[in-house]
């Protein structure tokens, strides 16, 4: 690519930028991530499948951006089903930086904005529930100027 490279000390703003926001998201994401009681007998958790896409590839600093996309189960949704927009950092890790609720059809869509120029890898993942099993969606890139 020939576009400009983020520098090791823009790559660690990056990460000391997301790592505030997922500060402000940690109280929501525990309350989503937290262990769901075991129940005595074994029941098989109902496959999803997540689907998500950008309106644009490349966006300026805080310019909104939006993301939409659908949480396909074989039956229809009972129950506000939560998603989570994660980004991939250095090292491979993925942090977490938005999180949703789909429509009872399984769609959802939310709008982001990023305040700093760097190009980001994102996935949307849907976590395991005592109903249904854990999914993400593949990988897709934006580029912020």
């Amino acid at each position: 690519m020939n576009g400009p490279s983020l520098s090791r000390t823009g790559r660690v703003l990056t990460a000391l930028v997301l790592s505030c926001l997922v500060a402000g998201l940690a109280p929501a994401a525990a309350n989503a991530a937290s262990p769901a009681p075991v129940p005595s007998t074994t029941v098989a958790k109902g496959k999803v499948k997540v689907d998500a896409k950008l309106a644009k590839g490349k966006v300026k600093k805080g310019e909104k951006v939006k993301l939409t996309g659908k949480l396909a189960v074989q039956d229809r949704l009972d129950t506000d089903e939560p998603l989570i927009v994660q980004q991939q950092v250095s090292g491979g890790a993925w942090v977490n930086i938005a999180n949703t609720t789909c429509r009872p059809n399984g769609g959802f869509s939310l709008n982001l904005s990023f305040s700093i120029s760097a190009s980001l890898s994102l996935r949307v993942y849907h976590p395991e529930t005592t109903i249904y099993a854990s999914a993400y969606s593949s990988v897709f890139a934006l580029l912020v100027l």
